[in-house]
């Protein structure tokens, strides 16, 4: 076992990493090894702007080894490490600082740029559909389907997120409101929340105030609760009815709101192949008013 394993970091995911690959390391295949070493001996800021093809030039093996690699020590994929490195820069790094590192490790290539960005969205796009299996959905959309008003909160970029699926949900014939507010405006907005409605909150990896009165509030009225989150799901598990994980960008190339945007699609899909008659007259009334209106 080569001495770069065990390599001291302040970084956990790192730490994580370097145990995965001392305890596996004696199964390990010749191009495994080679990707291992360039894994280890990479820090944490360029990890998270490296594609696996650098990846895989550098450790003179190829991306598809890279992927193998990360399977055989327990990872989803790249995707996956990335999030679990980027955890504490967005905890303890200021964004100013973020956006420094970024543009320093991309640079000013367009090219590349582009690059990174689409393949940072690839790679969520395959996490977010990797993380939530049929259960989970379900659990999700049985809530909704039965509820006579759907509150959606978030804000910021969760708040796109939020206000993408209340739309998408009243064009399947659901009443909905999206909760856009904080604090002292946020009650007005809550405060007709009852016992038949739904909550879905947006909170990809902090516990607001608000949000923990959101989920209090829900609760006493006794509104069913769905989380869709990063890095929440085990936190909060005991205060909702059903979780969906939405993985956030882990290095700001790409829209926070992204995944969770991808998995209010899914659940509005989901409701209107459950309920195809509303779905279908509020399309043909959606029509017929745009039609009216000139559109």
């Amino acid at each position: 076992m080569e001495s770069f394993v065990t390599t001291d970091t302040d970084n956990p995911a790192l730490a994580g990493l370097r145990e995965r690959i001392s305890g596996a390391w004696d199964e390990l295949s010749k191009s495994e090894r080679a990707v291992c070493r360039v894994l280890s001996a990479t820090s944490a800021e360029r990890l998270l702007y490296a594609s696996a093809a650098e990846l895989g030039t550098q450790s003179g093996t190829s991306n598809a080894s890279v992927v193998r690699t990360l399977q055989r020590l327990g990872y989803s994929g790249l995707s996956q490490l990335k999030q679990e490195v980027a955890a504490p820069f967005t905890s303890t790094v200021a964004p100013d600082v973020r956006l420094k590192h970024r543009l320093d490790l991309i640079g000013q290539d367009l090219a590349r740029i582009q690059q990174e960005v689409w393949e940072e969205a690839a790679s969520l796009v395959e996490l977010a559909a990797s993380a939530n299996d049929d259960d989970a959905y379900s659990a999700a959309i049985n809530r909704l389907v039965r509820a006579e008003t759907v509150y959606c909160y978030g804000l910021g970029a969760s708040g796109i997120a939020a206000g993408h699926l209340a739309l998408r949900l009243r064009r399947t014939g659901l009443a909905t409101r999206s909760l856009d507010s904080d604090g002292f405006r946020l009650a007005d907005e809550a405060m007709s929340m009852g016992v038949k409605d739904a909550l879905v909150v947006f909170a990809p990896g902090r516990v607001t105030r608000d949000i923990n009165v959101l989920l209090d509030h829900a609760s006493l009225v006794g509104a069913s609760r769905i989380l869709i989150t990063d890095e929440l799901g085990d936190r909060l598990a005991d205060r909702v009815d059903a979780t969906l994980i939405a993985p956030h960008t882990p290095t700001g190339l790409t829209s926070d709101g992204l995944a969770g945007i991808l998995v209010a699609d899914v659940l509005a899909q989901g409701i209107s192949a459950v309920a195809p008659d509303s779905a279908l007259r509020s399309s043909q009334l959606l029509n017929d008013l745009r039609a009216r209106l000139g559109y």
